[in-house]
């Protein structure tokens, strides 16, 4: 039975990231997909866990033979996520994340409809540029971009399936295992899961 497909968006500083992690580390039966940028790793970053770092050539070349699902342009760099690498972990059965930004999502959707897309909100704007400024990550300059850039992603928050408000964090994760294990509920799966137990009862 092939996993589900989870799209998890939201603008940089929003807790993504965090969510994502925590996910993780209490669900053995989901994976993350291990995108590919041209950006520079981040302090703390490493090559294969948090991304697979290109140069921009190789990636281009990638692009053009068609090896990735949805890829976008986001802060000057590039981004993309491997076509057979999705494909290879939900046919294990397992349920995979993406963690892509809006364009990366409406790619994705259109290539695979049954995928499930949750949109990752701040509690105000205030918070977003208090949380990038306490990552002390990037210049006064970039935050100030990445704040314009947020605010053009999250008019985009009604093509998702899913929304929920990273204002506490346990409530924000505790929503994001409500929707995974909502779809891993639905008819379809239960009924192909359990169907001999299913063909037994009736």
């Amino acid at each position: 039975m092939e996993g589900n497909l989870f799209i998890i968006t939201a603008p940089s500083g929003a807790g993504k990231t965090s969510l994502v992690r925590a996910l993780l580390d209490g669900d053995e039966h989901i994976k993350l997909s291990v995108s590919h940028t041209t950006r520079q790793p981040r302090p703390g970053e490493e090559e294969g866990v948090h991304y697979h770092f290109v140069a921009e050539p190789e990636f281009v070349d990638l692009l053009n033979h068609g090896d990735f699902l949805e890829s976008a342009q986001v802060h000057s760099a590039y981004y993309g996520t491997s076509r057979s690498v999705v494909n290879a972990v939900l046919a294990q059965g397992l349920d995979l994340i993406l963690e892509i930004d809006w364009q990366g999502a409406e790619q994705v959707r259109k290539q695979y409809p049954a995928a499930i897309s949750i949109f990752i909100l701040p509690p105000s704007m205030e918070a977003l540029e208090q949380r990038l400024n306490n990552r002390a990550q990037d210049s006064a300059e970039v935050i100030v971009r990445r704040l314009a850039a947020a605010r053009d992603e999250m008019r985009h928050v009604a093509e998702f399936d899913y929304v929920t408000i990273n204002d506490r964090f346990e409530h924000a994760l505790e929503d994001l295992r409500a929707i995974i294990r909502s779809q891993r509920l639905r008819r379809e799966k239960q009924l192909l899961r359990y169907q001999d137990m299913v063909q037994k009862l009736l």
